[in-house]
């Protein structure tokens, strides 16, 4: 028999995959816990209750079918979060739904082509006070805000020029137009706009040899010999063309019919037929469209400075770009980025587009090189950390995160869920909530579809953190979004035996989910959670539960509150170290039965706590001590006494009430033995 002191100083690996029980070898495994579910891991190292979440509003049946977020940073000042659901988005300010938008008496915009097909893989991106969607069964939409808070528009974006491509390419040589005794062309200029004239032999008279109808010449092109390549912008009448020089002439002698062809087949690239754009983004003075299902590789920039304008002009250094990437495998573009170079995140790898740090890409240099070949999951669109770029691989089991590297002048991709994939349930959404403080670090929160969890987690780079948790609540979340530093969830519920959909805003002085609060009263209505049994939380202390009910839906407090009151439904954290294994000069104590007799639990403004299921006092005896809130508390609580012997030798801390609680570390005693 012998007796062991065990320190865990910190929990900064977070909860570890299952299937690394045995590694206690690796580094993270004495920092990592078995379960950390309902806390948030601290940059420090601690593991703190999560935060709770407000009610915000209750979204219309069609969230049932699909929900999107989309955050929108008009200013400084004024910053929203869009959520969309079947043909109608709502607006949200400051934990506050928007009403009577463009004083319709509505509290959404009616977004009629935004439909459940439409909403999981939309793609958006935003400029100033427009946020243009896309997606590639949709023609290309912008959303702009107005003068106030609740006036909004949405229209079709209409655009200057459309790119076009050639899908079935054919070619008319010159001499076999014969019609009206047809000779040669006369260009009015060598470049920029021109005017094509066809004359008969001799050249004393127009000729009638342009007779097809409009369609058949507009967007298509001539090509000249020796060289000049003119696309026909109108036709004028049956001998006379207007085009535009995209490679000049050489000059403006007679063109004969045998030093020219009509080169047909040409269409607009984006059109209901051929597909939409599936991807968008901003860079570098270009809006980029990105992969359509006919043109699923290939990628578009506009004109600098003129958004809506994808026309390739003389491939000047200001005109429309446009390359495809072909790299023998199918890469269907998914998302886009714009950091440091432009990333193209596709089906079947990642992207990129180099250019030098003073060099804007142009017509003339504008290459994608293949960087890693793992793929990105449809739907969620990246996120950028501190410079690096995060992303769903395309089976959706881990997080990769994109990041380029100087030493080797490229981008690498590692696995930053590697120790936690059983964390990741069919993920259907991932935001980033960047930290405001040091006493929290940048957080990653992925949706899963799986059992509606979240997995969260703290993520400090500059000291190899990556901390993951889960969170759950009575219900399941099924989308995110931040706005700024607001978290918003949606959340479906069954309350009342009816289920709901409700927005939700994670606060970090709620202990309590889905819940209401304030500073004074001695009742509070609570429609949304109808026959639901909720706790409350009055002054600091927990009342005892009530079920909603009565006319209107209210729940009454013991004594009126004077400082604060929150109501709402409990959640349960749970911090599960892994098995004990010291490191021990005789060897392992694997196969060993241990028991733990004392933890000594280093806390940091606390109220409650439970080890193994064991209450931790917090109060002490004295003249009216339990009519007050209970302190918080700042050391070290022991519990001694523990009995029982098992193989594995584990710690469980928890709650039974929802009040404050943030475990710094802990020590504890081991006796093991045969």
């Amino acid at each position: 028999m012998s007796r062991i002191i065990q320190i865990q100083n910190d929990f900064t690996a977070g909860e570890l995959d299952p299937k690394l029980r045995a590694r206690t070898d690796i580094q993270q495994y004495g920092s990592g816990l078995d379960t950390a579910q309902n806390v948030t891991i601290q940059p420090q190292g601690g593991a703190k209750r999560r935060d709770g979440t407000k009610f915000v509003a209750e979204l219309d049946s069609g969230a049932a079918n699909a929900t999107r977020m989309v955050p929108f940073e008009f200013s400084v000042d004024d910053s929203y979060m869009l959520i969309f659901t079947p043909q109608k988005m709502y607006v949200f300010k400051d934990g506050v739904k928007i009403t009577d938008i463009n004083g319709s008496g509505n509290d959404y915009l009616t977004v009629t082509d935004l439909t459940s097909a439409i909403l999981p893989e939309m793609n958006f991106i935003q400029s100033a006070d427009t946020v243009i969607i896309v997606h590639s069964s949709l023609a290309p939409v912008k959303i702009v805000r107005g003068a106030t808070d609740s006036d909004w528009t949405i229209s079709t974006i209409t655009f200057s020029y459309v790119p076009r491509f050639a899908f079935a390419l054919a070619y008319v040589d010159g001499s076999t137009l014969t019609t009206d005794s047809f000779d040669h062309l006369v260009p009015s200029a060598t470049s920029g706009n021109i005017t094509i004239t066809a004359y008969k032999s001799g050249g004393s008279s127009e000729s009638n040899v342009f007779t097809q109808a409009a369609s058949y010449y507009e967007g298509q092109y001539l090509n000249v010999t020796p060289f000049g390549r003119l696309r026909i912008v109108r036709k004028v009448d049956n001998h006379t063309l207007e085009c535009f020089a995209e490679v000049p002439l050489f000059d403006t002698e007679i063109i004969a019919k045998a030093d020219f062809e009509i080169e047909r087949g040409y269409e607009e690239t984006w059109s209901s037929s051929r597909g939409w754009p599936r991807a968008v983004t901003f860079h570098e003075g270009r809006l980029y469209f990105g992969g359509t299902s006919t043109r699923p590789s290939t990628i578009w920039g506009s004109r600098v400075s003129s958004f809506f304008d994808f026309d390739p002009g003389e491939a000047l250094d200001d005109a429309a770009v446009e390359a495809t990437m072909d790299t023998g495998t199918f890469n269907a573009i998914i998302d886009m980025y714009s950091g440091r170079h432009l990333q193209i995140f596709t089906s079947g790898g990642e992207f990129y587009i180099p250019q030098g740090l003073e060099e804007p890409v142009t017509p003339t240099n504008l290459i994608v090189k293949a960087q890693t070949s793992f793929g990105c999951r449809p739907g969620i669109r990246v996120q950028n950390l501190d410079g690096s770029t995060l992303f769903i691989q395309r089976q959706g089991r881990a997080i990769q995160e994109f990041v380029y590297s100087d030493s080797v002048a490229a981008y690498t991709s590692a696995k930053i869920s590697l120790l936690s994939s059983h964390l990741l349930k069919s993920p259907s959404e991932m935001a980033v909530r960047r930290s405001t403080g040091t006493d929290e670090g940048d957080r990653l929160l992925i949706v899963n579809d799986d059992d509606g969890s979240i997995a969260c987690y703290t993520i400090l780079r500059s000291q190899q953190v990556i901390a993951p948790s889960e969170w759950t609540t009575d219900g399941e979340f099924i989308n995110i979004g931040v706005d700024v530093s607001d978290i918003y969830t949606v959340v479906k519920r069954t309350v009342n035996s009816s289920t709901v959909y409700y927005v939700e805003l994670f606060d970090s002085s709620v202990l309590l989910d889905c819940a209401k609060t304030g500073a004074s009263g001695s009742s509070v209505n609570m429609p949304h959670l109808e026959a639901e049994t909720v706790k409350i939380v009055r002054d600091g202390i927990v009342e005892p539960d009530q079920t909603v009910g009565g006319s209107p839906s209210t729940v009454t407090f013991d004594q009126a509150a004077t400082t604060s009151y929150q109501v709402g439904l409990n959640f349960t954290p749970v911090v599960k170290t892994l098995p004990v294994e010291p490191r021990l000069s005789s060897g392992s104590l694997k196969g060993f039965k241990k028991r733990i007799f004392e933890v000594n639990a280093e806390l940091f403004e606390t109220q409650a706590l439970t080890i193994n299921g064991k209450e931790v006092a917090f109060r002490n005896f004295g003249a009216g001590i339990l009519d007050g809130d209970v302190e918080d508390f700042t050391g070290i609580k022991t519990l001694n006494g523990i009995l029982g012997y098992t193989y594995d030798g584990q710690i469980t801390i928890g709650q039974t009430v929802p009040l404050k609680m943030t475990l710094l570390g802990i020590d504890y005693k081991v006796s093991a033995g045969q």
